[in-house]
């Protein structure tokens, strides 16, 4: 079954055309990565898919639902978070986050409390539970997002520029938690990380306005051509023309 089905999506910001006539499909529990150029439009077909932006045409169905309809069945982490470092608030508070949908009148529940607590444990963080959160370094802030994307207990957990604030010295448990998590759930993660790529992905769709699926691993030759602005055009055309896309050969 798929966790994803996209048809024929288009969508432009005013006159600017982002996401163009793009069909793919992500099988539920795989695990996909998302690269590309920036600008390509890459964050944007993340939003398209919690239903945060609308197409201009084609079909996007998420988890069986048209997008926007299944958010609560989506974890979503964004690229950064803005966070004022003075406001006083704990790691578990930003955890329940994930739970503001189920809460009740006045407080949340034991059981919200305790879905929290196994969103920290998940991810590493359990006896940070009662720590400031302005007190944590990148990486295990990083964490705490995804442990807040958990605790809606998603069947998708989407992912924006994952690794991006994340020092090197946090980037193994970093890691180590997400390839935990691809046995569990459908991950789609944006990335200009290839060993992140290559640690977590079945497959990679090329985001550059249009959308192509390559197997792993990427030959140097396609890295080059995805991220070369001179071949990014050729590179669009031959990836086309091998899927079956003859609309840029001049042939049927």
């Amino acid at each position: 079954m798929n966790a994803v089905s996209c048809t024929r999506l288009s969508f432009r910001y005013g006159k600017a055309k982002v996401i163009d006539d793009v069909s793919f499909e992500v099988l539920e529990g795989e695990s996909v990565a998302v690269i590309g150029p920036n600008g390509g439009g890459k964050s944007t077909l993340l939003k398209l898919m919690l239903g945060l932006e609308v197409p201009e045409s084609g079909k996007l169905n998420v988890l069986g639902n048209p997008a926007g309809r299944s958010r609560r069945k989506i974890g979503y982490v964004p690229q950064a978070m803005r966070f004022d470092p003075l406001y006083p608030v704990s790691v578990i508070e930003i955890v329940l986050m994930g739970r503001l949908d189920r809460l009740g009148v006045g407080a949340f529940s034991k059981e919200c409390r305790s879905v929290a607590e196994q969103a920290l444990e998940t991810v590493h963080l359990g006896d940070f539970r009662n720590r400031p959160f302005s007190s944590l370094s990148g990486g295990e802030r990083q964490r705490v997002m995804i442990a807040r994307a958990l605790a809606c207990e998603p069947e998708l957990l989407l992912l924006d520029e994952p690794t991006a604030n994340i020092d090197l010295s946090a980037e193994e448990k970093f890691i180590e938690a997400l390839v935990a998590l691809r046995q569990k759930m459908t991950l789609i993660l944006v990335t200009h990380d290839l060993e992140l790529v290559s640690e977590l992905s079945d497959s990679v769709l090329c985001v550059n306005k249009h959308v192509h699926r390559h197997s792993l691993p990427l030959s140097g030759e396609t890295i080059r051509e995805i991220y070369s602005g001179r071949r990014r055009i050729e590179h669009d055309r031959k990836t086309r023309h091998q899927q079956g896309d003859h609309s840029v050969c001049g042939h049927d």
